[in-house]
């Protein structure tokens, strides 16, 4: 049963309909094509390889506002999805692979800005070109990006990509960090594992690397947000702050701060299905810290969104924190802009 209370998803994934030809425009392969075999479905292919089906809920807004009308969800974020970041592509072919998929978010932002906001993408594998596109896409009307846990292999730390997250401070740009190349993966082939095991702890080393490596103590104003309840990290930021305080010689090289006192200077979805681990990480992070977030339309996300978190018997103000609140303010948008 819906409720009444407002709610922002601000995990959501979405692409055009039609995607250029790309190996064709850039004579190689290795990106993403739609093949719309039958009516409202496509298979996602890279190359002649089948990667996901897909349903015209990826692609169509008006497909998602009729469903999040039944699901009482007043405004996704809209973000691509990661298989399409392309940061092994030559950079100046990511950055047009990113202006077009940009493009095509704002556009849908600016024909139902009651209901969506947008994010972009960025060639992260060329700063300098990041910085570029991220700047045009605040003029475009995007609130900020998503970017990837890793950047090839760059950890998030790496002193390249630091103007990057310098200038997203400057423009008050909000980031979305999603796991995807997931570690391991050459060996969990069966099982869907990279989705299970890997996916978290992506997450864990996207943090754990911003942490580490001083960007929220260099960046205290940067708005960064993390997939998934923050992935394999939450249950273990007590092993990662005893390995702080026994082996600072290799864990406080960069930063000397302990890790948990970067709790709360970072936002987290709510994406975890389990009352129990909800409950614990509204007591590690605070409600204010931890956003509705679905991973809409895709079938690991919350397939009834929002459901966990009104089947809580937490006070209105702590939900409305978990459903509106901390998605406000990571956004840097007032629950007026959408009314």
């Amino acid at each position: 049963m819906v409720n009444n209370t407002f709610k922002i998803d601000i995990h959501t994934h979405i692409m055009p309909e039609k995607m250029p030809n790309w190996a064709k425009k850039f004579g190689y392969g290795g990106f993403i094509s739609l093949d719309h075999h039958k009516p409202c479905c496509a298979r996602m292919m890279m190359d002649d390889k089948f990667f996901r089906e897909i349903e015209d809920n990826c692609w169509n807004p008006e497909t998602r506002m009729h469903e999040c009308n039944a699901h009482g969800i007043d405004v996704q974020v809209l973000s691509t999805i990661p298989v399409l970041f392309a940061y092994w592509a030559k950079p100046q072919d990511t950055y047009d692979v990113a202006r077009f998929l940009n493009d095509h978010i704002a556009q849908i932002c600016q024909r139902y800005p009651d209901r969506f906001v947008g994010l972009g993408t960025l060639p992260m594998q060329a700063p300098d070109l990041a910085i570029k596109e991220l700047e045009r896409c605040m003029q475009i009307g995007l609130k900020g990006v998503e970017i990837g846990s890793h950047i090839e292999e760059w950890n998030l730390s790496d002193p390249a990509l630091f103007p990057f997250f310098q200038r997203a401070e400057e423009l008050g740009a909000s980031i979305f960090v999603h796991p995807w190349d997931m570690m391991g993966k050459s060996r969990m082939e069966k099982y869907w594992l990279p989705w299970l095991v890997g996916m978290p702890a992506e997450t864990s080393l996207a943090i754990c690397s911003m942490i580490f490596g001083g960007i929220f103590e260099r960046l205290p104003k940067l708005k960064v947000a993390f997939a998934h309840g923050g992935g394999s990290f939450p249950a273990t930021i007590s092993r990662i702050e005893h390995g702080f305080n026994v082996r600072p010689d290799l864990c406080a090289i960069d930063n000397n701060v302990n890790p948990k006192n970067y709790l709360g200077k970072f936002f987290i979805d709510s994406l975890v299905h389990d009352q129990r681990i909800l409950d614990y990480l509204i007591d590690l992070m605070g409600a204010n810290r931890i956003a509705l977030g679905t991973d809409y339309p895709f079938p690991l996300g919350e397939l009834e969104p929002g459901k966990l978190i009104e089947s809580m018997p937490y006070n209105q103000n702590t939900k409305n924190s978990l459903l509106y609140g901390s998605a406000l303010e990571w956004l840097g948008m007032e629950l007026e802009d959408f009314k």
